[in-house]
């Protein structure tokens, strides 16, 4: 059972479309939607690269190779799925110039390039568009999609953090539980790969925690009321407040101009009060944690809040039903899961090996 498994829908259990996912390579393509284009003068390289089969490990390693430059000088905004087709920027030492032909490969491939001022970094993009085909899907899948994107469109997705943010098991998770615990001390981790794993198994803690208290506002039938003592987040600028006046803010929520959000628990997160501040305690307190246990690795994970929602997806998606398929397109922001949305289309909890192209982490 994985970590997802349990949690509850927001579209109605009745529609669902089944289907397989990546049967194919070619059925799950991404292309970052960046957060700004290269200027066209600088000492970096940006590359327009589209790449199939490949990792983003594999990637980063056949660049510095073909281009003799150091990995630690190739920069990239997000990492993107193997399993797929994926278009997105890297960038290169200027130096990389007159070597970039001998990187274009039948899997790698270098579609354009421009000059930039500066390196390419983490969280550099706005989001990803991805354009997915379902195979296999039931029946009566070309009468329910056009119901579940009639839904999707009205209340949105659950923002759930994927069931890859918690390793292979539940490891990662375990591991950051026995650190706030005090099972496990930072010492038991190899030095050269600490500081990451460290974040890495905390921050698949406060996944959990935020998939519960979405999953139990969901349950309820607040995820889309504003409540007198939610944080709101401003969809425009990211901004957070605390909520006084729920009825002005129901209206703001309705047109998608503020958004709820739940806990990544930390030190310096912004925390509601009222009914939502009792729930989210209860959450924490239902795996014997408390802010005190964040707060010995402020350091490492200060906290924030995210958005439990996910608004204007610009979903769209058409059934052939004489190939028995389902073409989706779609935009999510930066640290959004593809599966998590393609779970509500398909109401399976086993999709397939798909590791969402994320800016996390």
């Amino acid at each position: 059972m994985t970590a997802t498994a349990a949690l509850p829908f927001l579209t109605s259990s009745h529609l669902h479309c089944g289907g397989e996912l990546k049967l194919r390579t070619a059925d799950f393509q991404v292309e970052e939607v960046p957060a700004y284009l290269p200027c066209g003068e600088g000492e970096h390289l940006f590359l327009w690269i589209e790449k199939e089969n490949v990792s983003a490990e594999q990637l980063t390693q056949h660049l510095a190779r073909s281009l003799r430059v150091s990995r630690q000088d190739i920069g990239v905004a997000g990492l993107k799925d193997r399993v797929a087709v994926t278009r997105q920027w890297v960038s290169v030492p200027g130096s990389a110039k007159d070597r970039v032909e001998e990187a274009s490969t039948a899997s790698v491939r270098i579609l354009k390039q421009q000059w930039h001022r500066n390196k390419l970094k983490t969280g550099h993009l706005k989001g990803n568009r991805f354009t997915i085909v379902l195979r296999n899907v039931h029946p009566e899948a070309a009468d329910v999609l056009p119901q579940l994107l009639r839904e999707i469109d009205r209340s949105g997705v659950p923002n759930y953090f994927g069931d890859q943010r918690f390793g292979k098991e539940g490891e990662t998770l375990d591991l950051g539980m026995r650190l706030l615990r005090g099972a496990a001390t930072p010492q038991e981790i190899p030095f050269a790969r600490r500081k990451f794993l460290l974040r890495l198994a905390l921050s698949a803690v406060q996944s959990m925690l935020f998939n519960e208290v979405l999953a139990e506002r969901l349950r309820d039938g607040s995820l889309n009321t504003v409540r007198l003592g939610d944080v709101m987040e401003v969809s425009a600028s990211g901004g957070v407040f605390l909520v006084d006046d729920p009825l002005a803010d129901q209206a703001r929520l309705e047109t998608g101009e503020i958004l709820p959000t739940g806990p990544l628990f930390g030190p310096k997160m912004k925390a509601p009060t009222g009914r939502t501040s009792e729930l989210e305690q209860h959450v924490l307190a239902s795996h014997d944690l408390t802010m005190e246990h964040f707060r010995k690795f402020a350091k490492l994970t200060s906290g924030t809040r995210r958005s439990l929602l996910l608004r204007s997806v610009d979903l769209q998606g058409e059934v052939d039903p004489a190939e028995r398929s389902a073409t989706l397109q779609f935009t999510l922001p930066a640290g959004a899961y593809a599966t998590v949305l393609l779970r509500e289309i398909m109401k399976q909890n086993q999709i397939g090996d798909a590791t969402e192209s994320t800016s996390e982490d």
